[in-house]
């Protein structure tokens, strides 16, 4: 098994729950964060921007795959 550095890019998407009003991420590795539902909205969405942003990126530079 390889080992991974820790800048290597996860390519297994997190888990994402909502429980007593929180949501869990649970993320590869063991990652896991709580948010509140406002974090947790805005962190999506900021995510969403980011995720489009670098495939665009990809699609102008194939190097970057």
């Amino acid at each position: 098994m390889k080992d991974r550095h820790p800048t290597d890019p996860f390519s297994t998407p997190g888990a994402a729950s909502a429980e007593e009003g929180h949501v869990f991420l649970d993320g590869p590795d063991g990652v896991a964060i709580t948010m509140t539902a406002q974090a947790a909205i805005t962190t999506g969405q900021r995510l969403i921007e980011a995720g489009e942003k670098a495939l665009r990126q990809q699609r102008e530079d194939p190097s970057l795959r």
